[in-house]
This record gives C-alpha cells, structure tokens and sequence, in this order.
C-alpha cells in the first residue's frame, strides 16, 4: 500500500464524535493492537484492514473512510467485535460508516457492493431474515448481472441452501419498527 500524504484540511475532527454517538461505542479507546484486522475473514478484499479504518476515524479522515471499500466488504460478522480488547463493537461502526456514505452519497464508487447492501436490508425488512432468491434476485436486477454466479447458485439451490419460500420469523413488525426508527 501505496503511503499517502494527509493535509490539515482533510481532516475532520467531528466524525470521531458523530461515530461514537451513532454506533454507540467508543472509537477513541482504540489502541492499535490489531487483533480486529488480524481475525477478519474478509481483510484480504479490502483497501484498508479494519483497524486502519478505525485509526482514520481518530484521525478524521471522512471521505477516505466513507469512501473505502473497506465498509462495504464487511460482512458483520463480528469476528473483530469479539476479539477487540476495549469492546469496540467495530462490525456496528461499520454499519454507521455504510449510512454515513450513504446520506452522503459517497458511496458510488462500490455500486455493486452498495446495492448488495440494499437488496439485503430489503429482505430483512420485509422478512425479518434474509430470503435469498428475493435478495439475489433484487441484486440482479440492479447490477444486470444475470448469469454471473449461476453454477454456485444452481448448486446451491440443488443443496436446499437457496429456499423458494420465505420463513418469515416471528416478531417482523418489531424489525419493521427499527427500520422505521432508523430513518
């Protein structure tokens, strides 16, 4: 990676508040150990591991932050909430950070990972879970990229691992609820 020089005037000092306050977690309390980048099953894909991004937010690096591809390939998979030593729940800064990009209108740049974003939020807003025909089929539709991934999607299906019916849960209005306060 490519060292890059940071002037004064990139820098902004209130996304460190405006993250903390939304994720609800403390982003200064980050002492660069690593663990969080070290247990990433997806840092390979990513521009920057997930404990650069967390130094970026310190700093107040906004639009290289919400710009990265880094907050669009997280999966939530809380590996580095886990292994974080000063409970910083990184997997939930991620998720602001997407929403930040997204009201900003930043978040172009990964178009595709963006409207996966959005076709997965879809179905778990309308099922409470994810449904995935609905969430491939709504990606496909907005990336026409019909026949890309069809021999993984056909084995999948054949395995019972793509189901055609929806399993609703039980509380969805709940979901529904969080997705309208969330707005």
């Amino acid at each position: 990676m490519a060292v890059k020089e940071i002037t004064e005037t990139q820098l902004d000092q209130s996304l460190l508040d405006e993250v903390e306050k939304k994720a609800h977690t403390k982003v200064s309390s980050c002492f660069q150990c690593l663990k969080c980048s070290s247990g990433c099953p997806l840092s390979r894909e990513m521009d920057y591991l997930p404990a650069q991004i967390i130094r970026m937010i310190n700093l107040g690096l906004r639009e290289e932050v919400l710009k990265s591809r880094t907050i669009w390939v997280c999966a939530s998979c809380e590996t580095c909430t886990t292994r974080c030593p000063n409970d910083i729940d990184i997997a939930h800064v991620m998720d602001t950070l997407r929403e930040l990009s997204l009201r900003a209108g930043v978040a172009e740049e990964e178009e595709n990972l963006r409207r996966f974003h959005e076709a997965f939020l879809s179905a778990i807003k309308t099922w409470g879970r994810v449904h995935e025909i609905e969430m491939i089929g709504k990606y496909k539709l907005k990336t026409r990229t019909f026949m890309e991934d069809r021999d993984i999607g056909m084995k999948m299906f054949k395995r019972g691992k793509i189901k055609l019916l929806p399993e609703p849960i039980k509380g969805r209005k709940a979901v529904r609820k969080i997705f309208k306060n969330t707005r």
